[in-house]
Order: C-alpha cells, then sequence, then structure tokens
C-alpha cells in the first residue's frame, strides 16, 4: 500500500491580487485537498504564514469587514530616504491581530518565505526565526518599503528575484507542486455576481473560525485604520500641493508598484519555463492595478474559481501514486 504524494503549495506575490490566495486555500480544504508545504512570496508568504498558523479565517473576516484600501493606511509616510513608508510596526500588527504565533517552529505547517538580497542580487531563503522579521523583508517593496537588515544582509522583496518560488517547494520534498501566479494579466470574467454559487460556498463554509481575540482585535483595527487613513490623506493633500500633481497621472506609489508588477511578470515566466510546476493556478485578476485593495471578495472569488477549473487535474495526480 503505497502513501499518498506530498503536496507543496507555492503562493506568488501580487500586492492586492493577494486576496486571490485565500479562495485558492479554500478550494483546496474544501476539496480535502492535503497541504503539506508552503513557500511564499510577498503577499503570498503572508497569506501562507496566517494559513500555516491556522488563522486565515479570521484574516477574510477582517478583509471582507473593512474597506480594503484602509489597509494600505496602515503604514506611515516616512521621509523618503530608503522608502516611502515604514511598515516595521504595521506589518506586525496585520499579522498578529490574528494569530499569537511568533515563530515558524510554532507553525501547524512547514512554510518558507523567499526574500532577495539587495547587495549581492541572490535569492534568500528563509524557514526560521521570528516570523515578522521575515515577513517584513519578503514584502518590503524597493522604493516603497525600507530594506531589512536579516543575518548581515539588507533583503527586500523577493519578487525581485523568484515571484512563485517553485523550487523552493520541491527543496522542501513536495511531490507534487501547485503554484499560484497572480501577475498573468489574464482578465477576470466579470464582476462577481452575489448569486455566483462559489461565492455562496464562501459564505457558507468559512476556512477557519476566526482567532479567539479577533472581535476586540478587530475593534483596535478599525480605529487605528480610521486614524491612519486620516493621517494618509492629509499627507496626500498636502503632496498634492507641493508637487503640483495632476490626477490623471499615476502616483509615485501606484508607479512604483505597478513598474515591479512589470518586472515581476516576465521574471515569473522565465522561471516557471525552467522550473515547471505540477499545477499553475492563474486567477483572472489582470484588469486589476497593484494598489485595488478594496477588490477583496472579486479576488477571494477568482482564487477559488482558480482552482475549481483544475481540481480534477489535481486529484489525478495524487492518486497516482
Amino acid at each position: 500500500m503505497s502513501s499518498r504524494k506530498t503536496v507543496g503549495l507555492v503562493l506568488g506575490c501580487g500586492a492586492s491580487r493577494g486576496w486571490a490566495h485565500i479562495g485558492i486555500i479554500e478550494a483546496l480544504e474544501e476539496a480535502n485537498i492535503p497541504i503539506d508545504f508552503i513557500a511564499g512570496c510577498s503577499v503570498g508568504a503572508y497569506i501562507g504564514a496566517l494559513h500555516a498558523s491556522g488563522s486565515i479565517g479570521s484574516l477574510k473576516e477582517f478583509l471582507l469587514r473593512m474597506d480594503g484600501k484602509k489597509i494600505f493606511s496602515y503604514f506611515d509616510v516616512v521621509f523618503p530616504r530608503s522608502g516611502l513608508l515604514n511598515g516595521s510596526r504595521r506589518v506586525q500588527e496585520l499579522f498578529s491581530m490574528h494569530t499569537d504565533v511568533e515563530t515558524f517552529s510554532e507553525l501547524g505547517i512547514p512554510l518558507v518565505m523567499v526574500a532577495a538580497d539587495l547587495e549581492r542580487g541572490e535569492k534568500v531563503v528563509i524557514n526560521s526565526g521570528n516570523i515578522i522579521e521575515a515577513l517584513r523583508a519578503t514584502m518590503s517593496y524597493p522604493g516603497l518599503f525600507a530594506p531589512v537588515r536579516l543575518k548581515d544582509r539588507w533583503l527586500v522583496d523577493g519578487g525581485l528575484v523568484d515571484p512563485v518560488p517553485v523550487g523552493v517547494a520541491r527543496a522542501m520534498g513536495a511531490e507534487v507542486v501547485i503554484a499560484v501566479d497572480l501577475n498573468s494579466r489574464i482578465v477576470s470574467r466579470g464582476k462577481p455576481s452575489p448569486s455566483h454559487p462559489a461565492k455562496e460556498k464562501q459564505k457558507k463554509q468559512p476556512v477557519k473560525a476566526p482567532h479567539p481575540g479577533y472581535d476586540t482585535r478587530n475593534e483596535l483595527a478599525k480605529k487605528i485604520a480610521d486614524y491612519y487613513e486620516s493621517v494618509e490623506n492629509s499627507f496626500k493633500h498636502k503632496a498634492s500641493e507641493f508637487l503640483r500633481h495632476d490626477s490623471a497621472t499615476p502616483d509615485i506609489i501606484e508607479t512604483v508598484m505597478t513598474s515591479i508588477g512589470i518586472m515581476q511578470e516576465r521574471i515569473t515566466r522565465f522561471n516557471l519555463a525552467v522550473d515547471k510546476p505540477d499545477i499553475l493556478i492563474q486567477p483572472r485578476l489582470g484588469e486589476l492595478k497593484m494598489m485595488n485593495f478594496d477588490q477583496v471578495a472579486h479576488a477571494i472569488e477568482e482564487g477559488y474559481l482558480g482552482v475549481q477549473e483544475q481540481l480534477e487535474d489535481i486529484r489525478t495526480l495524487l492518486a497516482n501514486s
């Protein structure tokens, strides 16, 4: 009697499109597809860490209750020496409000995050130590967030070197690799309908119950979000007056993130051609800009549907043990 094949889930980078990872995990769990390993980059690492800690239900509830754009308001605008935004304390808040897990060793599923060495241009694999520090590194968009000093290296967003780290999942021991590419530019089928069966299933079958301290933390989160949104709006107004910004021109944050997204798309194409996953899921989110954080339900649904389209192929791979 042969044992089943181990499954590695690779969650790629993609900023606001990253909420699709929630729908992908939901669909896999609903279909009883096991997840033995997780390799994540940037927002994929964030979603992966919360799932591995058993707290993705709390994250989903939080996102759907709040205006997604407020998420970005958590980050302090700073004088642009090494980055426009300071993410140190805010990443910790956005993670710790859903879970008490602090280190990789506490996770229920083995997780690896990918960052990039700013000086050497090398891929850095992080699989131990403090999760918040690792998240700060893998999510540090160059020019947007300040680099992170970790073990004598300055680290930035892993999407610069490996946006969809398939090879990392295989190195962890995964025999079947399911990879998620959020930067394919495939346009969605249209705005999700409230009566869509996938969406209705998501409402009826949440992944897991929110973290026990969620209600209290959610109230605090709303207060913090409101405060930072007012600060952000004030800053943008003053910056617009100072720079005489034309509203028709993309702002600096959108320009930086979109430019990096274009680069990541091309790196992903090359990497996936060299190191192919067994299953490649590409949610139809090509119409979303990198900063469309308010499209939470839409992104989750497209991720869910992306798995549904390939569910039979996944089951066939796992059956051939």
